[in-house]
């Protein structure tokens, strides 16, 4: 089972979260938005692994959002114990910024891009083409992290620690193309000329839910 941390600070954006839960086999919720400090992983049963959700929010915004940093500090505990993490949009850039990496406002990019994806486990039946959807980058990965996905213009587009189980994803692996109508509303859309036929990144989940129960058991 994984525990699923929601990051959205706008309510009317949480359906990207209640989109990536429902391609979860088994998860439970701590909502770092409403609740901050930090879960106890001792109350809930047979954790696996953590997904550090997105938001809308950046993490250059702590002063207005504290919680960012607990959860931080929660990443860095997590990394240290071995607990196996995915991070997600904005859950890559807080995991890489948590151990000492650097984000920057980019502007908005939302489109399907061409990413070269290293052969790494996560990406395990993974096409090249993704949808992105994000207005910051990691520009400087974080401490012990090595880029296994880049974009012409985005050279960590995905990173993976080198001793821990702890994998982060600028892309929403949940944003399949019946989100689109919702996402073009929100954000806009930029029509790049790939199809969505090719878009498999709800594997991405799947298969860290095989990496973390790999390590976890």
């Amino acid at each position: 089972m994984l525990l699923s941390l929601e990051n959205e600070v706008d309510p009317d954006a949480r359906y990207l979260g209640d989109a990536l839960r429902s391609l979860l086999t088994e998860y439970e919720t701590y909502d770092y938005v409403r609740e901050g400090g930090r879960p106890d992983l001792t109350a809930y049963d047979d954790i696996d692994g953590v997904v550090v959700g997105g938001s809308t929010a950046g993490v250059y915004e702590a002063d207005d959002h504290p919680w960012m940093r607990e959860e931080a500090a929660f990443v860095r505990e997590l990394v240290d114990r071995g607990v196996p993490v995915l991070g997600v949009c904005f859950g890559h850039q807080l995991v890489n910024e948590a151990l000492g990496g650097r984000v920057e406002h980019h502007g908005l990019d939302h489109r399907l891009v061409d990413a070269d994806l290293e052969p790494d486990p996560l990406f395990d039946g993974v096409n090249s083409t993704i949808p992105a959807v994000h207005g910051d980058r990691v520009v400087a990965l974080g401490d012990g992290m090595e880029p296994i996905a880049a974009t012409g213009d985005y050279p960590y587009f995905a990173a993976r620690h080198r001793d821990a189980p702890v994998w982060t994803v600028q892309y929403h692996p949940e944003f399949q193309e019946s989100l689109l109508p919702r996402i073009t509303a929100d954000f806009g859309w930029t029509d790049s000329g790939r199809s969505w036929d090719d878009v498999t990144t709800d594997r991405t989940l799947r298969n860290f839910e095989r990496l973390a129960s790999e390590y976890s058991g």
